[in-house]
């Protein structure tokens, strides 16, 4: 009974969206815009970077060993 609400619901949409009637009755028109502007400043930077000193070392890192026993599955289907 669901989907015939859904068709109910669509045809009464459609038919409401057809009784409209719309007619322009006036022409839209961008607005006129007069722009006078001067001369402007950026603003300035003093900027001192940071100095970065990037380089490569050698090192050792020792890693653990690690022994996993893993349990037999006996139960084969």
């Amino acid at each position: 009974m669901k989907p015939a609400i859904n068709i109910l619901f669509a045809l009464t949409a459609c038919v409401g969206l057809a009784a409209c009637d719309v007619d322009q009755t006036k022409e839209g028109e961008m607005p006129d815009v007069d722009v006078n502007v001067s001369g402007g400043n950026l603003p300035a930077f003093d900027v001192d970077p940071a100095t970065v000193n990037v380089g490569t070392e050698t090192k050792t890192i020792e890693v653990p060993t690690v022994d996993v026993d893993a349990p037999k599955d006996d139960n084969k289907e």
